[in-house]
């Protein structure tokens, strides 16, 4: 392996793919704290015990690991669980119902295919602190507003609830959460693998298909409703099973039809999981939203806006002598509000006008000795190779109004 390339599973970001990544971060902490969710952040590493028992069959997922004090600790394996700790810890100082949003990374030995990374970002917004599922459904019509507003035309969330499962064991449920990917053939398999018998195995399969909505799933969808999303947003899915073992109560998933069916958020209630770390019954219910999914689909569908990730100006830099004033410009333009890039050191012009062209910069400051006296400066647009005299606020006034 040449050691200049990244783990397998984790990646680098240059300057236009972290351009787009910051546009869908900062967008979606905008939604979310429309909402009145306030951000929160927990350590990337924790204790292994809080993960332990807590995820379900994923737990060979785990990066685990003692550190220097003996200690087994876990990256974060994903944000719900870590958040619950948060509460426990705080639960005195903090105000109740509790909205939160955390963007962070999340770590997974996952095995890297074409969207699952090691590391990957996620997404979370939860309301800790009301267990009835009015928190569940204002959590569900988030999840809808965040696609809409990034541009979607019909994002699609199915809802389901474990209410429903109460007489299927965590083994079943998991296999057939798989129902998309493996079909039912499919799920009767895996159940048998796992030790399922072939009736026990058609029974819970057949179960599952002819379920109807209760009252809390009857509320969600009037909930939806009311806020006024189309009908054909939402719908009751029986076969939505999620696979955490803390998954309890309304769970459901977002997928974008127009982007193939891509599956990008899920959710669930989770009160057992709150409770057992909290010594408390709080309750707890929200989302993870799966960002590279997001993007990805954002992408294929052209609503990722076109990023400059350099600045409207290059403040060129003719001679030693000529420095000064060259920050004096620059530091000028910079508090008018342009983005501003100084070429770092005397130099060639040409060379100049090269490295503006090749990082898209649209504009070009230069001033000579001549310019300097008459206290003006050569704008010069990139595309059209056109030059024009002004003066810096001449300058400003020009940018900032055409942005």
């Amino acid at each position: 392996m040449n050691t200049t390339q990244p783990l397998k599973g984790f990646r680098d970001f240059l300057p236009a793919e972290a351009a787009k990544r910051k546009w869908l971060r900062d967008k979606l902490a905008a939604i979310c704290e429309s909402w009145g969710y306030l951000p929160v952040e927990t350590p990337t590493l924790e204790p292994l015990e809080i993960f332990t028992g807590a995820i379900g069959e994923d737990e060979k997922l785990f990066f685990k690991f003692k550190d220097q004090g003996d200690r087994d600790v876990a990256l974060r394996y994903d944000q719900t669980v870590p958040t619950c700790r948060l509460i426990a810890e705080y639960q005195n100082s903090l105000t109740f119902p509790f909205k939160r949003y955390q963007i962070q990374p999340a770590f997974r030995a996952e095995k890297p295919q074409k969207g699952r990374y090691r590391e990957f970002t996620q997404v979370d917004a939860d309301i800790f602190g009301i267990k009835t599922p009015d928190a569940d459904a204002e959590t569900i019509a988030l999840s809808l507003d965040i696609y809409k507003q990034l541009g979607f035309k019909r994002p699609l969330v199915r809802i389901n609830t474990r209410a429903l499962f109460k007489d299927i064991p965590y083994g079943a449920i998991v296999s057939i959460d798989k129902i998309k990917k493996i079909g039912g053939e499919g799920v009767l398999a895996e159940m048998n693998r796992k030790g399922i018998s072939s009736d026990k195995a058609k029974e819970y399969l057949n179960y599952v298909k002819n379920l109807t909505p209760n009252e809390e799933i009857t509320f969600i969808l009037k909930y939806l409703k009311d806020y006024g999303f189309p009908d054909d947003w939402y719908e009751f899915d029986p076969t939505i099973a999620r696979s955490f073992s803390y998954s309890m109560g309304p769970i459901w998933e977002v997928e974008i039809p127009e982007a193939g069916g891509l599956s990008v958020l899920g959710g669930e209630r989770y009160d057992g999981l709150i409770e057992k770390l909290a010594g408390k019954d709080i309750g707890g219910t929200g989302f993870g939203l799966g960002f590279d999914r997001t993007l990805e689909a954002a992408d294929a569908l052209g609503l990722t806006p076109t990023i400059t990730t350099s600045g409207q100006i290059l403040m060129t830099v003719f001679a030693v002598g000529s420095l000064p004033q060259a920050l004096e410009i620059t530091r000028l333009l910079r508090s008018g509000g342009v983005y501003t890039d100084l070429y770092p050191a005397p130099d060639k012009l040409d060379k100049q006008l090269k490295y503006a062209d090749r990082k898209g910069i649209p504009y070009v400051v230069i001033q000579g000795p001549d310019e300097a006296k008459r206290n003006v400066m050569k704008l010069k647009n990139m595309q059209t190779k056109e030059q024009e005299e002004l003066t810096v606020q001449q300058v400003i006034d020009k940018l900032t109004v055409a942005s």
